[in-house]
């Protein structure tokens, strides 16, 4: 599952703004098949964080409830033009990842 977060990151003065949305079923594991009628399994981002000079300077912690493609938007305090962003996620299946995003 690499390359599923889309980030713009954009610095306006002492603050950068940024906005992701994550590319991910969010299943919650609560809906059935329409043609077998079982149950299909869970599979959702339990958490992401984003760290920008070795600081976390955001951490979201989801579940069964957040929807398809989740968009999340946050600020922080400092962060520059052409620096860099890095995006961590973990799933509830085991499955993690990571990404970066330049700051614009």
């Amino acid at each position: 599952m690499a390359g599923i977060m889309k980030v713009k990151a954009k610095a306006k003065g002492e603050v950068t703004n940024v906005k992701l949305m994550a590319k991910h079923i969010m299943e919650s594991g609560q809906r059935k098949d329409k043609k077998t009628g079982e149950l299909i399994p869970a599979m959702f981002l339990q958490e992401i964080s984003v760290q920008h000079g070795g600081k976390t300077v955001f951490t979201a912690n989801l579940g069964t409830a957040v929807s398809k493609n989740p968009y999340l938007a946050f600020s922080f305090a400092g962060g520059a033009k052409g620096e860099e962003l890095t995006l961590n996620w973990v799933e509830n299946t085991g499955k993690t990842g990571s990404e970066t995003a330049a700051i614009k």
